[in-house]
């Protein structure tokens, strides 16, 4: 393996819900439930485990829509300021 190549990755889209519409919906969900929704999606993102959501308000089922790797790719284009296109 040449460890000194780049590798390419491209992220295929689902448009059946917006991921900032999903993302609010569980947020609420979690804040609803008393849980420090920024904490719980960390979580999720980093582990990939969906109990970090919870299933209030079908949340957990909603985040699954969303590929984590889009998430990140989302919040790294927010954070730099470039505008997702």
């Amino acid at each position: 393996m040449d460890f000194d190549k780049t590798m390419s990755f491209k992220v295929e889209r689902d448009s059946s819900l917006e991921t900032k519409e999903i993302m609010k919906k569980v947020y609420e969900a979690l804040t609803e439930k008393g849980y420090n929704p920024i904490n719980q999606i960390v979580g999720y993102i980093l582990s990939g485990d969906p109990t970090y959501i919870t299933s209030h308000n079908d949340a957990r089922n909603l985040i699954r829509k969303v590929e984590r790797d889009e998430l990140l790719e989302k919040m790294v284009k927010n954070y730099i300021g470039l505008e997702d296109k």
